[in-house]
């Protein structure tokens, strides 16, 4: 069994906060109060107590959605995502592990080069007061991910980001069923090969796809000749779309739509286009 088994989070890059909060608000989320991130550059290392980012979650119990924001420029960036902001369109993704640490030393045995493992913490309201979340990350080199915003996460106080008041969303969300990855179609077998690797699963075929299927949610990888039937893909690779799930499929569309947010019909469900959801297409399935 693989180290890694479920998509954790997708993030959704911005530098405002509040505009893209706003946006995932009005496609029927819950999100959870803005907290601001403390960070280490290793794994027991000193604590950066104020640095230049914060989130706002919509979480599902197990999976969840961040809303990544550059909301202090000037300061510290220990796990540099002022960079990643300027390298990376669509989405960065986090897959779940239950050992970081084992996660990093399988990756480094491949040969994929990593950040090594980090620690991360934020402070969160809870109906109990204050509580302190608490994870750890490893960040795979841009080169062994060929060019991916990709990481793996290990929850160490998971009760604290999935609080029951958060589980509840208008649109009827319940998961993250499944990630996108838009590569050139000549690139679609190096991907798949290296994905193989990096996740410890081997991949199947969906159509056009290449598809890993992890004990919650499934990684895909997608030509782009195959991905332009319904996203507006230029550049590649990219992480263009992300599909939630939901409980009620005709409820969720008249929400969105009711709220002035364009809709397209797709085989699994309905699509928002990247430019109402920060970047990436979010694709709404009925579980």
């Amino acid at each position: 069994m693989s180290d890694i088994d479920y998509l954790d989070h997708t993030v959704v890059l911005s530098r405002d906060l509040a505009e893209i909060a706003a946006r995932y608000e009005a496609l029927g989320f819950t999100l959870s109060p803005p907290s601001a991130h403390r960070l280490s550059e290793q794994l027991g290392g000193p604590m950066a107590g104020h640095t230049c980012t914060a989130n706002r979650c919509a979480c599902f119990g197990e999976s969840f959605v961040e809303l990544l924001g550059i909301v202090a420029p000037d300061a510290p960036d220990p796990w540099h995502v002022k960079e990643l902001s300027a390298s990376h369109r669509g989405l960065l993704l986090t897959v779940g592990t239950g050992d970081a640490e084992a996660t990093e030393r399988r990756w480094r045995s491949a040969g994929f080069p990593s950040t090594g493992v980090r620690d991360l913490e934020r402070d969160v309201e809870t109906p109990e007061g204050e509580r302190t979340v608490r994870a750890r990350g490893v960040y795979l080199d841009p080169g062994s991910a060929l060019g991916v915003g990709f990481q793996a996460g290990q929850h160490l106080t998971p009760q604290y980001v999935h609080q029951p008041h958060l589980l509840s969303h208008p649109n009827g969300a319940v998961g993250l069923a499944s990630v996108l990855l838009v590569v050139a179609d000549d690139a679609l077998d190096t991907y798949a090969e290296r994905y193989s690797v990096i996740l410890d699963v081997p991949h199947g075929t969906d159509g056009p796809k290449r598809v890993f299927p992890l004990r919650a949610g499934r990684f895909e990888v997608t030509p782009v000749s195959a991905a332009r039937e319904f996203l507006p893909v230029h550049d590649t690779p990219v992480l263009a779309a992300q599909t939630i799930a939901v409980t009620d499929l005709g409820r969720a569309r008249k929400l969105v739509e009711g709220n002035g947010i364009e809709t397209r019909t797709v085989p699994d469900g309905f699509l928002v286009r990247a430019a109402d959801a920060g970047g990436a297409a979010v694709v709404f399935s009925e579980r």
